[in-house]
């Protein structure tokens, strides 16, 4: 399995529709860097969130999520409360072939303030925009800026391509259009 570089990427992108919109060169000036990278793509964080609010006073439960536990938010920038954590969806739209697996990591700019980004690997022929969980691990508020960078994908290539993709095994998380809460 080889990691594969920003011409693959490029090439993925453009002729296969793998990332839309795709952004061919890193965007750095006075935002939080997007756009390809040597060995990724930086994706960036869309204007719509939930962030998550202890008003119900619910039990955060995978296998039943109250979503009265999130509050709809819009906009350029979002707050997430200290020590707690948002939900948003990306900007850009992945269609993962049946040979790449990826790891998406959270940018260090984000990371040095105490703000941790977690998204699961995109598995192979996983096709959607992904649903980011930004968790705030610091005892202040944080700010969040729509459409900018908030974290890495790293494309693996396997050595063979898989017996069973996430397509095959129709995921629940297939085509994504929103935020999506846990579910089973």
């Amino acid at each position: 399995m080889g990691v594969k570089p920003d011409h693959w990427i490029k090439k993925q992108a453009l002729e296969h529709g793998m990332i839309e919109p795709f952004v061919e060169s890193q965007v750095r000036a006075g935002v939080i860097s997007y756009g390809v990278s040597s060995y990724g793509y930086d994706i960036r964080v869309a204007d719509e969130f939930k962030i998550f609010t202890n008003v119900y006073s619910a039990t955060v439960d995978p296998k039943q999520f109250d979503p009265r536990s999130m509050v709809d938010f819009c906009g350029d920038v979002c707050i997430v409360p200290p020590n707690s954590f948002a939900l948003a969806k990306t900007v850009e739209y992945f269609r993962i072939p049946r040979n790449i697996f990826t790891i998406c990591v959270g940018k260090s700019t984000y990371a040095r303030c105490g703000i941790i980004i977690n998204v699961t690997p995109f598995e192979p022929e996983w096709e959607g925009y992904v649903t980011l969980e930004i968790s705030n691990t610091t005892p202040l508020p944080a700010k969040i800026y729509a459409n900018e960078g908030i974290a890495q994908v790293i494309f693996f290539e396997g050595d063979e391509v898989c017996e069973i993709s996430y397509a095959d095994k129709k995921g629940k998380y297939q085509y994504q259009q929103s935020i999506e809460l846990p579910k089973l």
